[in-house]
């Protein structure tokens, strides 16, 4: 039977007795009633929840029991649910979500308490109570205060009338617990609850690799508040979203796709998401970019079908649309290859793995001859004593030419090292005031790309200085590497070793400083073109095929730790930490060096030259 119809027959059978005797004595509540959801009944209603007016006795305080003569559909419901009367304390009646019993209003009515905008307050009674949740084991923390902050809460106080609340979500009277089968927020029913309002997005989901899995019942599979989250729903827009740039991919889709046991369990590949956490886009979104591609960007968001399948926005048919969406013309000329794959993976193209290899033995050999042979050298200055660069004369050795092109690179090599290593290694610490504007805008890849063109005009300008200048272009002569360097090298660790008597004395330049040079310009050579080419990544895309790009950028990473290393061993070692220098070879400001060190050093006419002659620019 209908509510209404119940009220009909009660009223036919309730207004002979009740008339207007109630209202001699009861006014203020009469008056309540009248402005209430029940006021059209007027004082016939009293008979209706009170019974015979004749044989009324004192109502417990909180009792409804009358409201079943009209509402026993909602009756019927609620015993359905957790929140039926008799399974246990806290339970609510009536009046707990519709108000006092003489002021109940509809639903409809702005100062209900079961209005859409009052629903999240008259809920939070029980659900915003930390002793209630803890004495009812309820797992979901504050779950009022994050409605109130989501998307859905913020859309219901603005009054947007489609903006779901509680009920729309859990149900009005029959609300079942998230377990119960036919509850609408058990697991395998949230597409079709949120479809009520996202239908399409409902539609689209069902068709995916993720909506399939959910109609096979699969436990795993992921339904929309496993990515959107539950009560704390946000938009994409918010960097707490869980669907945020910033968070999908290591938050939302790392969670599942990162999980060794599911992987086990469904066949997954376990190596995508640390593949793609260490890939260029993954250390940009780790640093705060925003603007970089995410999970979503390329296997989409409610659409994510299997590689395999010709819709799928990562088929290889589809590829060079999805990666143009941000690269124009990526992939038009060539195939784009493996996006994500770790280093030794079977993906891993070729050429990117003997790059690799080629550098893993390069690296430790050549930094373990630089530690060994500085080392041995400071050992033997310390025995010896070191004799310093002296207080006496001083002579030009560094020009000014020399010392704008040598000044260009003391900037941007340090500049671009920090920057460089902050991409890859964005979590630490010394990393985090570099990557303080991410959020918002690209500040360390502006710095370091400015730094790498600093870089590149030391080097031009010092070509040019050296084609302008045919007096110091001479050191190109002296710096080509001769048979004697070999025998100084042995010469100079037979001498510190105690085998030889005589420390070997070098000409313009030694060996160590003929390798650091040659070194320099070859590893910014490499690190200027393979810069280049992730720089202007649309052209590299658009012209060669993806493993060129991963190719560049495994020579870029791996030739800045060796230049990196090699700066700190070696060059620092010469003009800083080697006793003879110590604190510092001050000739890359000053333009000039101890005459008493080079006699000691270097060849005697040399130094003679440099006492004689002052050269040009001083």
């Amino acid at each position: 039977m209908s509510a209404e119809a119940a009220l009909a027959l009660w009223l036919a059978a309730a207004a002979p007795a009740a008339g207007a005797d109630c209202l001699s004595c009861h006014e203020d509540p009469a008056a309540e009633v009248a402005k209430s959801a029940h006021g059209a009944l007027e004082a016939e209603a009293c008979a209706g929840c009170h019974g015979d007016p004749h044989a009324v006795t004192p109502t417990a305080k909180g009792s409804f029991a009358g409201c079943a003569s009209c509402h026993a559909d909602a009756l019927a419901d609620l015993q359905k649910g957790v929140h039926a009367p008799g399974n246990g304390g806290d339970r609510p009646n009536c009046g707990s979500c519709h108000g006092p019993a003489h002021r109940i209003l509809g639903s409809a009515e702005p100062a209900s308490s079961v209005a859409k905008h009052n629903l999240a307050d008259t809920c939070a009674g029980c659900h915003a109570n930390p002793d209630f949740l803890a004495r009812h084991r309820i797992a979901f923390a504050r779950p009022v205060e994050a409605y109130r902050l989501s998307v859905h809460g913020r859309a219901v106080s603005r009054g947007v009338a489609a903006a779901p609340s509680c009920s729309d979500c859990h149900g009005s009277h029959a609300i079942r617990a998230a377990r119960d089968p036919e509850s609408k927020i058990n697991h395998w029913s949230i597409p079709q609850t949120c479809g009520t309002c996202h239908g399409e997005i409902r539609d689209t989901f069902a068709g995916s690799v993720h909506g399939d899995a959910v109609r096979r019942g699969v436990g795993g599979a992921p339904v929309c508040t496993d990515c959107h989250g539950e009560h704390s729903i946000l938009a994409p827009s918010e960097p707490q979203s869980l669907v945020s740039p910033a968070r999908v991919s290591s938050v939302t889709c790392g969670r599942c796709h990162g999980d060794e046991r599911l992987a086990e369990k469904y066949a997954l590949p376990r190596d995508k998401v640390p593949a793609f956490a260490d890939s260029y886009h993954g250390l940009a979104l780790r640093a705060g970019a925003q603007s970089v591609a995410n999970c979503a960007s390329c296997h989409g968001v409610h659409n994510i079908l299997p590689s395999s399948d010709p819709r799928s926005t990562v088929h290889p048919s589809n590829l060079a649309r999805t990666c143009g969406t941000c690269h124009p013309g990526a992939g038009a000329r060539f195939a784009i290859g493996p996006i994500h794959v770790r280093p030794a993976g079977s993906s891993e193209h070729a050429v990117v793995r003997v790059v690799r290899v080629a550098y893993l033995f390069l690296i430790p050999l050549t930094l373990g001859f630089m530690v060994l042979h500085n080392a041995i050298d400071f050992v033997a200055k310390l025995v010896r004593g070191p004799r310093g660069h002296g207080s006496g004369a001083q002579v030009p050795r560094m020009n000014l030419a020399f010392r704008i092109a040598h000044g260009l690179v003391v900037l941007s090599f340090p500049t671009l090292v920090l920057t460089g290593f902050a991409l890859t290694y964005p979590e630490s610490s010394w990393a985090q005031p570099i990557l303080a504007w991410e959020g918002r805008f690209g500040f360390r890849g502006l710095v370091h790309r400015v730094a790498g063109v600093v870089l590149i005009a030391a080097l031009v300008y010092h070509g040019l200085h050296l084609l302008w200048s045919p007096r110091d272009r001479v050191i190109l002569r002296h710096m080509l590497p001769r048979r004697r360097d070999l025998a100084d090298l042995w010469g100079t660790l037979r001498y510190n070793l105690g085998r030889s008597a005589a420390r070997p004395r070098f000409g313009k330049f030694s060996y160590a400083e003929k390798v650091e040079y040659w070194a320099f310009l070859w590893g910014s050579v490499v690190m200027a073109v393979s810069g280049f080419l992730l720089w202007f990544n649309t052209f590299t895309l658009r012209n060669f095929p993806t493993w060129v790009s991963d190719a560049a950028t495994a020579v870029h990473f791996y030739e800045a730790i060796l230049a990196t290393l090699s700066i700190l061993v070696w060059h620092f070692y010469m003009v800083v930490f080697d006793p003879d220098v110590y604190p510092m070879d001050v000739a890359w400001i000053t333009g000039r060096a101890s005459e008493e060190h080079l006699r000691r050093t270097r060849s005697p006419d040399y130094v003679d030259r440099l006492r004689s002659t002052e050269p040009k620019g001083e």
